[in-house]
């Protein structure tokens, strides 16, 4: 799964695809509408490939946390960000066992999901060639 230059822009609902570069901004084009915006230095903006996820012993990449689901779910949507917080909390179990629960918020787990989904709609939740041969492979054997 490729997620080089998706961002997060602060104030600005969804993420954000980087189109080009001026002197003093940023163009982005919005995932899910197709709009595109400039994105000053002085607004923050995060690229996904930054952000990560604490265990309690380390930090996993946000990219490995989609790759993660993308297998869980044979890449198709995860859960929606507005199930209930239980159930949010138990997937996202199933995917990290070892999240840092005091340091990782609902919050956090709710923006994980809403990312997967809108990287999904937007058709660039795909497994490495190499994980794809190993899930055909258990099917046939089951």
């Amino acid at each position: 799964m490729n997620i080089e230059g998706i961002i997060n822009v602060s104030g600005k609902s969804g993420l954000h695809k980087i189109v080009s570069q001026g002197k003093n901004s940023i163009i982005v084009e919005s995932l899910t509408d197709g709009k595109r915006m400039p994105v000053y230095s002085h607004t923050s903006a995060n690229s996904l490939e930054e952000i990560g996820i604490y265990t309690y012993e380390d930090t996993i990449p946000l990219v490995d946390v989609f790759t993660n689901i993308a297998k869980k779910e044979d890449c198709k949507v995860c859960i929606s960000h507005k199930s209930s917080k239980t159930e949010l909390e138990n997937y996202f179990r199933d995917i990290i066992e070892d999240y840092d629960e005091d340091r990782v918020y609902i919050s956090d787990i709710k923006k994980v999901f809403q990312w997967y989904n809108a990287l999904h709609s937007s058709g660039l939740v795909k497994l490495p060639k190499e994980e794809k041969k190993k899930i055909k492979t258990k099917k046939e054997d089951d």
